[in-house]
């Protein structure tokens, strides 16, 4: 295993039955990096989630965290990884405070309620588990996952269902956790999730590494175009908009001019030349160059065709 890598994953393959889930799949995860895990139902994501986890055993090749076996040394490993999974199917009668208790004695430490208190739960440790809404008991997975300061930390969909607020939440504790070394691998479907906070991401495709690459470079690496949205002071562009030479002109929205472009700023040049000429004022001009979602549909269609 490389000095850099915290999980390696080498030649990995895992079958049920006659249905091959994953097959020879490789990849390592970087010390203190946040690893976005992505692709479609049934594309080996879970498969590969529990045998770096220790659930299950590979069929074929070899998993290492931390230069261990999770399956043989899994309890080596119980202090060093935190998995926060999209259900811990805790008792419902248990209170917040008893389950921190409990997992912190299975990892042999004191309770650390810290987290639990840093994730606004701290007025419902004395609260059963039944009685906690959806984001607080996944605001409780987390506190679950990290209270004894793990160096792997994994998430399964960890802000699925979630108001808006509370995922923000867990987005801001997340990026405090990278920034303290903790290294992070995130399984989601969440494009814009893994957008915003991975360094990399896999994409899986029936089983198989279809993709890999830092956001900016997996988009960038499509057929997608830039989206280009102006508006102006007296209208001008939604009147006679002006067909620009590699740019394909969409119907307006909510007063905006769109184009859309492999081209972006010979775009912007030829269009705010036009408006120049013409003496129009820009009111509001954005540039969104194509999302990590429209890449992703990209490489699965690609894969599946």
């Amino acid at each position: 295993m490389s000095d850099t890598a915290i999980v390696e994953v080498r030649e990995f393959a895992k079958s049920y039955g006659p249905v091959r889930a994953v097959d020879g799949l490789s990849f390592e995860i970087r010390r203190g990096e946040i690893l976005a895990l992505l692709g479609p139902n049934g594309a080996g994501k879970t498969s590969t989630l529990e045998s770096i986890e220790g659930v299950r055993r590979p069929d074929a090749g070899q998993i290492r965290v931390l230069g261990l076996d999770p399956v043989r040394e899994a309890r080596r490993l119980a202090r060093r990884v935190g998995v926060q999974l999209q259900s811990q199917g805790l008792p419902q009668g248990m209170s917040a405070r008893e389950a921190l208790a409990l997992f912190a004695r299975y990892r042999g430490i004191e309770p650390n309620y810290a987290p639990a208190e840093r994730l606004g739960l701290g007025p419902k440790l004395a609260s059963a588990v039944a009685d906690l809404s959806t984001g607080q008991q996944r605001r409780l997975a987390l506190a679950l996952a990290v209270q004894h300061g793990p160096d792997l930390l994994i998430l399964d969909e960890p802000t699925a269902g979630l108001d808006v607020e509370t995922r923000d939440e867990l987005h801001a504790l997340i990026g405090e956790l990278k920034a303290k070394g903790t290294t992070i691998l995130l399984a989601t479907h969440d494009m814009a999730e893994a957008e915003g906070l991975a360094d990399r991401a896999l994409v899986l495709v029936g089983g198989r590494l279809a993709a890999q690459g830092s956001p900016r470079e997996l988009t960038a690496g499509g057929r997608g175009r830039t989206r280009i949205l102006i508006a102006t002071e007296a209208g001008s562009l939604l009147k006679e908009a002006p067909d620009i030479p590699g740019a394909e002109r969409l119907a307006p929205e909510e007063g905006y001019a769109i184009y859309k472009t492999a081209a972006p700023a010979a775009a912007l040049r030829a269009l705010l030349a036009w408006l120049e000429e013409r003496d129009e004022e820009v009111a509001d001009l954005r540039v969104e160059r194509p999302s990590l979602e429209e890449r992703f549909l990209e490489i699965v269609q690609r894969r599946t065709a």
